[in-house]
């Protein structure tokens, strides 16, 4: 069996010439231009290029962006006042404080304090309990990605018994909820699996699609899978760097051993992670219309 590749750089691509088009068609006929403000407090090398990469991104969709660049030694309060001003601010509809922050300041409180509205991440308890419900304004970046991947290769969800392996607030929880729903691209049966779960491979062996986020480098093997599955590989993890310096980046598939099996598998890179900042931009496009009242 030879493995479709689901390539989440081409998938973008297109999600992304659409989200260009509805921005213009927003501005054009409404006179209303999506508006994104990413918050980086420090000077993480990661999060500076993650930041970076949604200004470009931004302005290729023709998504207006700001960006407030934070000393590490800034107070939670002045991040809190920061956040407040940009809550009231309307050129802005989405504001994303990128994780993590110093030790000093309290993420919570900080995700709290953003306005349910402009919360283009998912991550506030408001969106949270939506998602729950089925009644969502914004789905978290990276699941929706996931989702978007499934619906867009033809991967049927509707009835497949679905394994995540990992349960974060970020990825494991959210994508289990979004494909537990009632409703297209989900009516899935979902299993969550974990640190603590006695026998992964018990669950994973019966899955028709496996969605690994456990943060653990080749954690899903090739026995560990049944012909035909469908692979979604969340996980990027260093293992070492060429002799030129350059990082090797694994999943938490080993997908040499797993491609034999699969139907269709993601790479790493180049398979959920392009998706997420796209879904940013997505979320972003449908605050503004929300805020227009065209939703």
């Amino acid at each position: 069996m030879t493995a479709q590749i689901i390539s989440g750089t081409e998938i973008a691509k297109q999600i992304r010439e659409e989200i260009k088009q509805e921005v213009a068609e927003l501005k054009e006929k409404h006179n209303v231009v999506p508006g994104l403000v990413t918050v980086l407090v420090g000077e993480d090398p990661a999060s500076q290029v993650y930041v970076g990469q949604k200004e470009k991104t931004s302005a290729a969709l023709g998504i207006y962006s700001e960006r407030h660049d934070l000393p590490a030694d800034t107070s939670e309060a002045d991040l809190l006042a920061l956040i407040d001003k940009l809550n009231k601010d309307p050129k802005i509809h989405g504001i994303l404080v990128q994780l993590p922050l110093p030790k000093h300041i309290n993420e919570t409180n900080v995700l709290f304090a953003i306005d349910p509205k402009k919360d283009v991440d998912g991550f506030h308890p408001v969106n949270v309990g939506k998602l729950m419900i089925g009644e969502p304004d914004y789905l978290p970046c990276t699941p929706h990605g996931i989702q978007q991947l499934l619906m867009r290769s033809g991967i049927e969800t509707d009835g497949a018994e679905v394994v995540v392996v990992g349960r974060s607030n970020i990825v494991g929880k959210p994508i289990a909820n979004i494909l537990l729903q009632k409703q297209k691209g989900a009516n899935a049966t979902v299993t969550i699996c974990h640190t603590h779960t006695r026998d992964i491979s018990f669950h994973t062996k019966r899955a028709d699609i496996i969605i690994a986020a456990a943060g653990k480098a080749n954690a899903i093997t090739a026995d560990m899978v049944k012909e035909g599955v469908v692979i979604i590989d969340v996980g990027v993890n260093e293992i070492g760097k060429t002799a030129e310096g350059k990082r090797i980046l694994v999943g938490d598939v080993d997908f040499e051993g797993v491609k034999e099996k699969a139907r269709a598998i993601t790479p790493v890179p180049g398979g959920v992670g392009p998706m997420t900042i796209t879904m940013l931009m997505l979320n972003t496009l449908r605050a503004a219309k929300i805020k227009a009242g065209l939703i």
